[in-house]
């Protein structure tokens, strides 16, 4: 078993959903303000979602883990756009409750690094070019971060327990869905 293909099949449908609507948001921004906006959906989400995570993620299991990008980064772009950290959504993170789920959650999160750099580039075209530094990801170690998270994702999730993985990834792609929705 390929943990990673099988995350990627078993998410493909909740990925494709929070996809179209993140861009749907994207493509109506016209303002610093609007795009704080959107991000404060994503920053209270990822916060939510790493304090669900952090018990489970140990720097065994993931040594780079404080490194990698976080809810910080989005709270420093909304305030770089002239935004605050008030009246964030309410958003609805999936249960974690183990280390499989954890890694699974994890999956969705870091894969987003992934896009970034489309997100940033069409938000060029709308004129927005502050703030972006959490969609910038990892820069020019982008793709190394997600191979070591990948070969992390073999080394700790078993077939007895990818099928925990797999429901907190599609969770976690749904509740985030859901977050721009509201």
């Amino acid at each position: 078993m390929m943990i990673q293909e099988e995350l990627r099949n078993q998410t493909a449908s909740p990925h494709q959903q929070l996809e179209k609507l993140v861009v749907a948001r994207l493509k109506s921004i016209r303002s610093n303000a609007e795009y704080a906006d959107l991000l404060k959906i994503f920053y209270s989400y990822f916060k939510n979602l790493e304090e669900a995570i952090a018990p489970y993620i140990t720097a065994n299991i993931l040594a780079d883990y404080p490194e990698r990008r976080h809810a910080v980064s989005l709270a420093e772009d909304i305030v770089d756009l002239g935004g605050d950290l008030n009246e964030l959504p309410e958003v609805h993170v999936p249960t974690i409750d183990s280390m499989a789920k954890a890694l699974g959650a994890l999956y969705v999160m870091e894969g987003s690094v992934m896009g970034g750099m489309v997100i940033v580039q069409m938000l060029a075209k709308y004129g927005i070019t502050e703030g972006v530094s959490f969609f910038s990801g990892y820069g020019s170690e982008t793709n190394q971060k997600w191979n070591v998270f990948i070969d992390v994702l073999r080394a700790n999730i078993s077939e007895e327990h990818a099928a925990d993985a797999i429901y907190a990834a599609r969770e976690t792609f749904a509740r985030f869905a859901d977050a721009f929705q509201i």
